[in-house]
């Protein structure tokens, strides 16, 4: 490969990767960044493209048998990654969203195949599909433009039948990174299907509040008033209910907001109040109503939105909630783009193996689009008939595609050093060994 071309590569690029490595055996490192960089450009999720994309050292066998007998964690790869995003990511507020997708299968003996409720009405698609179920946590981070994006962090394959798994799964996510953001101001924002009592109270007790939808229908009360002095009895717990009548008579107000990637009008109904499904626990309840765009000076119809955090305005609840929404295109990218519809793993410990190897590749890639880099603004720019370059996680890496394709990579590996260096840094070199260690 000619010096332009490696001069190409973020520098980025190449500590990421590093400081991945580190949560590997030293002996499976050089695996693991082969078929890392291999899964991060191949537009499919099949081990064999990966081992095609890059000059992989070994036989491709060797790799198959590495992902099914290696050992090695794929729960301290996602970690490794969450350190990775907390330590090049600030804000004030980590935003986790969790939320499950389907995968369809035509086979009943792939790994978690059963039949799944198609519930995105997706046209030409069946009511009830064939298929795995993930649920998923992602973070939600801002590119330097402002736009929200979100990157995964962690999947689990739901494996037995109903429903309640996943809200068992949800918490099991939490729980494997909760220790890496005791520091941190987290919110957690979730759907209506895991806005339940369980899930919302386990948050609770880790110190996360929660943002999310619930039913319009959901048994909400006014705060009780205080017992008059010599009136016998206990306190009451609620207060009157708010019912449809009640709530039309509260105040409303029109607020502009920047969310779901345009500014929109929104008319906005907000009340501290108690939820009987969380036991009576204080939470700030937001009825949003959005502009319909087909007719004029009509609204949507409303809905209703809980936050655990009481500080919080209605506004801040309702762009809150918004960041929810980058999951989706998410979900399509790795399905679509980065093969997670083909991973056709035959066991569980494989198919998450390889999964989250995948996700991390786009993990990186969308953390390559947040940079306010020269070098990665330059990789997107291979298409010159575009007047403006997008800086995008696909862009990103159609650039390294045509830089890394077919390069043995693992000669960047430096075992003394225990570093991905960069093609520019002489790798032979002790005393550059020595300055990397002291960085």
């Amino acid at each position: 490969m000619n010096a332009r071309g490696y001069g190409s590569i973020p520098s980025e690029l190449c500590y990421w990767i590093t400081f991945l490595s580190e949560a590997l055996p030293l002996r499976s490192v050089g695996s693991f960044i082969e078929l890392l960089i291999g899964a991060m450009l191949t537009p499919t999720g099949f081990v064999t493209d990966a081992y095609l994309m890059v000059n992989m050292r070994n036989h491709w066998t060797s790799y198959y048998k590495w992902l099914q007998q290696g050992k090695w964690s794929w729960l301290a790869l996602a970690r490794q990654f969450v350190r990775l995003v907390l330590a090049n990511v600030k804000c004030d507020v980590i935003h986790l969203a969790i939320d499950d997708t389907l995968t369809l299968r035509s086979s009943k003996k792939a790994p978690g195949s059963r039949i799944h409720h198609q519930h995105g009405n997706k046209a030409n698609l069946a009511s009830y599909v064939l298929g795995q179920c993930w649920v998923n946590l992602a973070m939600i981070v801002r590119r330097s433009n402002g736009e929200p994006v979100a990157l995964p962090l962690l999947s689990r394959l739901m494996p037995g039948r109903g429903n309640t798994g996943k809200l068992v799964a949800a918490n099991t996510l939490i729980r494997v990174v909760q220790g890496l953001l005791r520091e941190f101001r987290v919110r957690v924002l979730m759907g209506s299907w895991y806005m339940r009592r369980t899930v919302i109270n386990a948050m609770l007790k880790r110190g996360f509040n929660v943002v999310g939808q619930v039913r319009k229908d959901t048994r909400l009360y006014d705060v009780p008033a205080p017992r008059s002095k010599g009136q016998r009895g206990r306190s009451r717990k609620y207060g009157e209910k708010y019912t449809p009548e009640r709530i039309e008579h509260l105040d409303r107000w029109i607020a502009t907001l920047n969310i779901y990637g345009k500014e929109q009008q929104v008319r906005l109904r907000s009340q501290l109040v108690k939820a009987r499904f969380l036991n009576g626990k204080l939470v700030r309840a937001v009825w949003c109503e959005f502009g319909n765009d087909k007719k004029q000076n009509q609204w949507k119809t409303a809905s209703l939105l809980l936050s655990t955090d009481t500080r919080l305005t209605a506004e801040q609840v309702v762009e809150s909630y918004s960041l929810h929404w980058p999951i989706e295109p998410m979900f399509n990218q790795l399905k679509q783009a980065w093969g997670l519809k083909e991973a056709w793993q035959q066991t569980h410990q494989t198919l998450h193996s390889w999964v989250h190897i995948t996700m991390a590749g786009y993990g990186l890639m969308q953390l390559l689009s947040c940079l306010n880099s020269h070098a990665v603004d330059e990789l997107c720019r291979h298409s010159p008939w575009r007047k403006q370059n997008p800086k995008t996680a696909g862009q990103i890496r159609k650039g390294l595609a045509g830089i890394l394709r077919h390069v043995a990579v693992r000669q960047r590996w430096n075992a003394k050093c225990k570093k991905f260096m960069p093609p520019n840094w002489n790798k032979n070199s002790d005393s550059e060994c020595e300055r990397i260690k002291t960085t």
